[in-house]
């Protein structure tokens, strides 16, 4: 019998990434907020199936924890979020629907975060036949804030850094000081760069829609400080970079 083989594709849909899609299926949303009580303690997730073939899919849960880098995979569920229905086979062209619900401390005093990963399932084949699959597993993000609490980000600081090409770019330290987290996503942000002298060399405002463009939703969880790249080169490695940051209403 030849071996069969199986290879993983995650898409990570969270964080500060923008929200991606496969041509093997659709996820819909990718973030997700949900509160301790009532009707928003739950939200149904989409799944499409856009293959020729059935969609076997299988739904879990992981805790996050939040780093001056972003958000970090634990592996743990604590039972704090149900998801139904768990699995589903999905005919090709159809979607099937999963309810996200909240069942943790309703007490809870600062925000939680979660992946609720959407995993396709390998499929069984036929007796001595083998072949390559490739998987695909999306990332949803699930957060949950305390209740009547807003988030209070704002800029701490401001400089000019190096992206992977080694071009110089915008790095934002970025403090959330309230326990409810938010996205830059939901705000405007500006960026202004000068250069030894205090010429001006560039500025610019980066609606909501801009940032989750070119930046991803931007999730800023609630006490945390982290740093943030802004990925637009900048005319020099010179000068300094002011950044302002606010929330729309």
């Amino acid at each position: 019998m030849k071996p069969r083989f199986r290879h993983a594709l995650t898409m990570f849909c969270a964080a500060l990434l923008p929200a991606q899609a496969a041509v093997a299926m659709t996820v819909q949303p990718v973030v997700i907020d949900l509160q301790t009580a009532g009707r928003e303690m739950s939200q149904v997730v989409t799944v499409e199936n856009t293959f020729a073939t059935p969609l076997p899919v299988e739904l879990n849960v992981q805790e996050l924890e939040l780093t001056s880098e972003g958000v970090k995979q634990t592996g743990k569920d604590p039972g704090d979020l149900l998801v139904f229905p768990p699995q589903a086979i999905i005919e090709p062209g159809q979607t099937q629907t999963f309810r996200v619900q909240y069942v943790g401390d309703p007490g809870v005093a600062k925000s939680k975060h979660y992946y609720v990963t959407v995993a396709q399932l390998p499929v069984k084949l036929p007796e001595g036949q083998s072949a390559i699959q490739i998987l695909y597993n999306f990332q949803v993000l699930v957060s949950i804030a305390p209740a009547k609490v807003k988030p209070q980000i704002s800029i701490t600081s401001a400089s000019i850094g190096k992206n992977a090409d080694g071009k110089p770019v915008s790095v934002l330290m970025v403090a959330n000081d309230s326990p409810a987290h938010g996205y830059l996503a939901n705000g405007s942000l500006r960026i202004v760069h000068k250069d030894a002298a205090g010429k001006q060399l560039f500025a610019r405002t980066y609606s909501g829609a801009e940032i989750q463009q070119t930046m991803g939703f931007g999730l800023i969880g609630g006490g945390q400080t982290r740093r943030v790249v802004v990925p637009v080169v900048l005319s020099s490695a010179d000068g300094t970079v002011e950044a302002s940051f606010s929330l729309d209403n």
